[in-house]
């Protein structure tokens, strides 16, 4: 009857080391969770064709260590101009904003959101981040860890009354995303109202504004080819606008990662992320544009030669803009023609 006391014990005191070392190991997994917050609904392009992707991908890179938390919609509180000091202050772990949201606090991203600047969103993410990388990483963004930046594709005009050409936006408000989209309605004759995309909808429904600028691809969540009737295009090799977008990491969060994490958030960030957001954003333009298509929305489309007017109307606001630069200490020269040859170089490869 000792011997199988002796035994019983033996097996009970096995079994509990053998759970005692599952759960050793069990720890030593390092379940990560990060929380991700944006402000778009989760039905938008951007989260269900980038944000979502990339969190997934995240995910299963990581074998399930890391669990990304997704937030739309300022659902953890706060307002769209506040999610990047969320991501600084640690409030958040990640959040996708608009360095634009926070007029002249990252200036030298502002140089891709001059008119007529960019050619289509890959190129111009590419730019985007080797000019991120040379100017920015370390004086703008030194207080978080950015994960990927990026731009839409082609922005443009919808309205309720039609734009076909430049006088016709005399005396019109229409809602820009950033400081320098303002100074470009300003300067072309409409009367600029800056509020935050999700706002567009209750704006525009309420007559607060006569039409906004946006790509093609967030007009079916903000339900724009319901609310207006008229779309306007741009012909040429260069779009009228583009706005930038940063996702940001909480750099302590990120820092005190493993090494094998770090290096699965690494693996998914840099030019390449870039590349992706950008050409996915600006690819669900096409499908967009076909909801105000079938709606029999009006269509305008200034032709190339025409766009040119534009152009030369929209001038003054690089002017205006280098000397603002220069006020700041920086070369806003230099800055558009390291702009335009990455671009270029990008567009042409």
């Amino acid at each position: 009857m000792r011997m199988k006391s002796l035994k019983r014990l033996a097996a009970a005191g096995l079994i509990a080391a053998t759970g005692l070392l599952g759960a050793v190991s069990g720890s030593l997994a390092q379940e990560v969770t990060l929380r991700l917050h944006q402000f778009l609904p989760p039905q938008a392009n951007v989260p269900k064709l980038v944000l979502d992707p990339w969190a997934d991908k995240i995910e299963q890179e990581s074998g399930g260590r890391i669990k990304i938390e997704r937030y739309p919609a300022m659902q953890l509180g706060g307002t769209p101009p506040q999610l990047y000091d969320q991501a600084r202050d640690g409030v958040v772990d990640i959040v996708w904003t608009l360095p634009g949201s926070n007029p002249g606090r990252f200036p030298s991203t502002e140089v891709f959101e001059l008119p007529f600047m960019m050619t289509n969103a890959e190129a111009t993410s590419r730019a985007y981040w080797d000019l991120f990388e040379k100017h920015m990483k370390d004086t703008e963004f030194k207080d978080t860890h950015v994960l990927g930046v990026w731009v839409h594709g082609p922005g443009m005009l919808h309205s309720k009354t039609p734009i076909d050409e430049l006088s016709d936006l005399n005396g019109m408000k229409i809602r820009a995303p950033t400081r320098i989209i303002n100074a470009l309605l300003g300067q072309l004759g409409a009367t600029p109202v800056g509020m935050p995309v999700p706002q567009i909808t209750e704006a525009l429904s309420k007559g607060v504004i006569d039409g906004c600028v946006i790509p093609w691809e967030v007009t079916p969540a903000l339900k724009v080819p319901e609310l207006v009737e008229n779309h306007t295009e741009f012909g040429g090799d260069h779009a009228l606008y583009t706005t930038t977008f940063v996702l940001a990491m909480n750099k302590a969060r990120y820092e005190s990662l493993p090494d094998d994490l770090k290096k699965v958030l690494d693996d998914n960030s840099g030019q390449e992320f870039a590349a992706f957001a950008g050409r996915t954003q600006a690819g669900a333009d096409g499908p967009s544009r076909q909801i105000a298509v079938d709606r029999g929305n009006n269509i305008i489309q200034i032709s190339a030669e025409d766009t040119e007017k534009w152009k030369e109307a929209a001038q003054p606001v690089y002017d205006q803009w280098v000397a603002e630069m220069k006020e700041k200490g920086i070369d806003g020269e230099m800055l558009i023609d390291e702009a335009r040859a990455l671009i270029d170089k990008y567009t042409n490869n």
